[in-house]
């Protein structure tokens, strides 16, 4: 048998490329998941570890404040060698090229003889209370040198200028850039500063739980107190919730694309298996028993699927360091030794895609064993025929759909997302089940109209609904990528317009400009020319005295505030007569919507009609013309600015900020932060779940290719035939292309309607109950008709090596092939 397995494999190595190709793909994902994860995971254990160096305990604050009598305690304490407070003073400083002060924290330096610190990478570290390191990116960012003399200002308006003496070594750092100066100075800045952190040091011989344990006796149980270890675990935890989080949604979609390989490894020996009835036949009719028959083919298998592994994990290792360059060459902070292997990202991968490769080949190595060896005798062979599924089954299909759609619409009711998945999932199984009866229907639905266009369309029809079982296997496995690249587009796209509608009602504007300064006459234009905004509405404020409290009445032309105002409904009711009120003015006014108020300033008074605004419009909110009427000689005090969609937050924030240079106290305030950093991560969630979803997708494509090339060699005969009677290369080619492309769309429009059902339904339960409004439900139609459009083009693709193969046979060859 062994010989015959080898010669087996020889023989048919070409009708196993497709399920190796399938097999390196699904495992070269796993590899690259795990491998991007390891690396990351690795660098933030090399980080911290290094940033605690020496560190055997760590105080930290709980119930109570740590205060500089708890060091002084920690600090005599016999089991303690070294202890360090870590301590921060927070100051404004004008950058150079900067037209105003920006926020800025400088750490204090300690003494680093036994716990680790920052070092510096260039120059030296601060000794007087007139010097100061920065760090390294922070010196690239502005420009700044080694000598250069700063300017900073305490919020108590105390003015240090300090000279910049050393560059920190900020390579490997977690978090935001700080500077670096004496502990006298941070005190003398911030008498009051808070201290963060007490790092402390064992005395030779103390253990760290001895130290934690005499810590704890001395500071009370107030303060919370870790043992280095435990310290270091708690930050890596602290760190790596994203990362792990991610490192999941990776880990999915690496098992996503296995089992996606799964059925095209399925279908790909059944399929061979089909066509060697014969072989099989007569290997049983020399003797061989119907366990060598499901030994040979499993062997087989297991051949294919450590070779393709193997593979998979050399591709997946090449592509996690392609990708470690390329993160490089976008300026990301990455460990320059390469990517981290570790054993598990190597051999969970292989023994997965061997394991799967081996549980695909389960069941048409069990139906080669049904071969009879009479079967060898006969004189011509066509490979079996999926049947329909009987009454039992769809039984069971009709529970599975039921039971996963009342899943998804609890889950969606009650908010619950872990019941949502479940019922998405049964209620998947329970479509892939009825695929034998569902996509042949469908393909005849949508053969209607190519059957029309001739003999060959409609052979081509005929020909995608003969084996129901394989058509189906075959369209499942694209439908599985394109039902969750559809899912992932509708989901993120309505959590976004989610987001959005919230956001645009708790922050209805982009950014606020104002000032008490005058504003130049060109303030508009210089705020216009600002890359990244699109629209700038002026607004006048006067204050009235008159009533109980004090109040900011601001006006804003109604034409100008549509474009800077995102939320309709404000915009809708700012208009003349109308009055829009934050909650709390409203609430001390003791008015309600629609009820009159009478504003006063000065001998001139105006009754409008109260609304419910948003605190970011101001107290009360007015149009121009009835703010003139009030107060004629109003002055602008500020600007309501719309930033253009795909800006970037933070630059079109710090430009603002940086603008109108001879205003000297400029307040710049806004959700266009909170805005972009969701925009931003959206968009990133949608590049990579569609990137790695798109590995299924070309998986599902290689089984697409596969079964018409089998199918090929199935009706060699056939098609030789139909040659004879006069069909061309050409149009033997439309043929096969209709077929595949038939089975693409039925792929493309059962996955989008899927992915629409499960996306609005996992957003309902994911964003339900979190959120004040009601749930925007989004429908991306570009993106679907991207996922549409590629479809129809990877199946065209897909049948392109099947025609050629079966227009490169010549008719009167075939005619004579057994």
């Amino acid at each position: 048998m062994r010989r015959s397995i080898l010669s087996s494999l020889r023989a048919h190595l070409g009708r196993l490329v497709a399920a190796c190709l399938a097999i390196v793909l699904g495992v070269g994902f796993g590899t690259l998941a795990m491998t991007a994860h390891s690396t990351a995971t690795h660098l933030i254990d090399e980080t911290i570890g290094k940033q605690n160096a020496g560190v055997d305990a760590v105080v930290e604050y709980h119930v109570n404040m740590i205060t500089a009598a708890d060091y002084t305690t920690i600090k005599k304490l016999p089991q303690v060698v070294s202890a360090i407070t870590e301590t921060s003073a927070f100051v404004d400083v004008t950058w150079p090229n900067s037209v105003r002060p920006s926020w800025f924290a400088v750490d204090a330096k300690y003494d680093t003889s036994k716990i680790a610190g920052p070092g510096a990478s260039a120059g030296r570290l601060p000794t007087t209370a007139k010097e100061i390191a920065l760090p390294a990116k922070l010196m690239a960012k502005y420009k700044l040198r080694l000598g250069q003399q700063l300017r900073f200002t305490e919020s108590g308006g105390k003015v240090w200028t300090p000279t910049v003496v050393g560059i920190l070594d900020d390579s490997a750092s977690l978090g935001e850039s700080r500077g670096l100066a004496t502990e006298s100075l941070v005190r003398f800045l911030t008498p009051d500063a808070r201290i963060d952190h007490i790092k402390v040091a064992a005395a030779p011989g103390v253990s760290q739980a001895a130290l934690a344990a005499a810590v704890t006796a001395a500071v009370g149980t107030d303060l919370e107190v870790f043992t280095g270890e435990a310290w270091i675990e708690h930050e890596i935890l602290a760190v790596t919730k994203g990362v792990d989080v991610i490192g999941g949604m990776f880990g999915m979609f690496a098992v996503i694309a296995l089992f996606v390989a799964c059925l095209v490894i399925a279908n790909t020996f059944t399929i061979i298996i089909a066509q060697r009835t014969r072989e099989m036949a007569l290997l049983r009719c020399v003797g061989a028993s119907r366990r060598q028959v499901f030994v040979s083919v499993i062997a087989e298998a297991s051949v294919v699927g450590v070779l393709a592994s193997t593979a998979g994990v050399v591709l997946g290792l090449a592509l996690a360091a392609i990708a470690l360059a390329v993160a490089k060459g976008f300026g990301l902070d990455l460990p320059s030794s390469g990517p981290h292997v570790s054993v598990l990202s190597m051999l969970v991968p292989l023994v997965l895609g061997v394991a799967s490769t081996l549980l695909a080949a389960v069941v048409p190595a069990r139906r080669a064993t049904r071969v009879a060896p009479l079967a060898a005798l006969r004189p011509e062979l066509t490979p079996a025929v999926g049947t329909k599924p009987g009454v039992l089954r769809l039984v069971v299909v009709v529970a599975l759909l039921a039971g996963g759609g009342v899943l998804l619409a609890a889950g969606a009711k009650m908010h619950q997302v872990a019941i949502g998945v479940v019922g998405g999932v049964i209620s998947f199984v329970g479509v892939l089940a009825i695929g034998t009866l569902l996509v042949p229907a469908l393909v005849r639905l949508l053969g209607i109209l190519p059957a029309r266009t001739g003999v060959p369309a409609r052979i081509a029809v005929a020909n995608a609904v003969r084996n129901p079982r394989r058509t189906a296997a075959t369209t499942s496995a694209l439908l599985i990528g394109v039902t969750l690249i559809s899912l992932t587009c509708v989901g993120i796209a309505s959590v976004r317009k989610t987001f959005d509608a919230t956001l645009h009602t708790n922050h209805p504007i982009d950014l606020t400009v104002t000032t008490s300064e005058p504003v130049p006459a060109n303030a508009a234009r210089q705020l216009e020319s600002v890359n990244g905004i699109s629209h700038v509405a002026p607004i006048r404020t006067v204050a009235l005295t008159g009533g109980r409290l004090p109040l900011a009445v601001t006006g804003v032309d109604e034409s100008s505030a549509s474009a800077v105002v995102h939320d309709p409904a404000l915009v809708s009711r700012l208009k003349a007569g109308s009055a829009l009120l934050d909650v709390n003015t409203m609430s001390s006014l003791e008015l309600k919507d629609g009820q009159a108020v009478t504003l006063v300033s000065g001998r001139n008074r105006l009754t409008l009609t109260a609304f419910q605004g948003s605190s970011q419009l101001g107290a009360i909110t007015v149009t121009t013309g009835d703010l003139n009427t009030l107060a004629p000689n109003a002055q602008i005090t500020g600007f309501w600015l719309a930033a253009e969609p795909k800006a970037d937050g933070a630059e079109v924030i710090d430009s603002v900020r940086q603008s109108l240079p001879t205003v000297k106290e400029l307040t710049v305030d806004g959700g266009l932060a909170t805005t972009a950093e969701y925009t931003k991560v959206f968009d990133i969630l949608l590049s990579v779940a569609i990137g790695l979803l798109g590995v299924s997708v070309v998986i599902a494509l290689v089984g697409v290719g596969n079964t018409l090339s089998l199918s090929v060699l199935e009706r060699t005969r056939e098609n030789a035939l139909l040659r004879a009677m006069g069909l061309t290369r050409r149009q033997l080619g439309g043929m096969l292309a209709v077929e595949s492309l038939l089975m693409a769309l039925v792929a493309a429009a059962l996955g989008i309607t899927l992915g629409l059902v499960y996306g609005w339904t996992g957003t309902a339960a994911m964003m339900g109950g979190q959120i004040e409004g009601s749930i925007q439900y989004a429908v991306p139609v570009k993106l679907l008709v991207v996922i549409t459009t590629v479809a129809i083009v990877a199946g065209l693709l897909a049948s392109v090596l099947p025609s050629r193969r079966a227009a490169g046979v010549a008719p009167a060859a075939a005619l004579v092939t057994e």
